[in-house]
């Protein structure tokens, strides 16, 4: 049994290659089917009206000279 990834030979690569595969798969696969399932967030548009103008006159901050 090879304990390293260097001297391992191609069928070890291979097996390596197609578990990374099929776990990105899955994951890709559980990412999808969890994001579909949540069907009833359905998106409106909201409108926003401008209020009256605000004039602001003074304000009460400190000046440092």
């Amino acid at each position: 049994m090879n304990h390293s990834i260097h001297s391992a030979d191609r069928s070890t690569h291979l097996k390596i290659v197609v578990v990374a595969l099929v776990a990105g798969i899955a994951v890709a696969a559980f990412g999808i089917s969890a994001r579909t399932t949540g069907s009833d967030y359905s998106q409106t548009a909201q409108v926003v009206k401008a209020g009256k103008a605000v004039i602001v006159t003074s304000s009460n901050t400190s000046t440092v000279r």
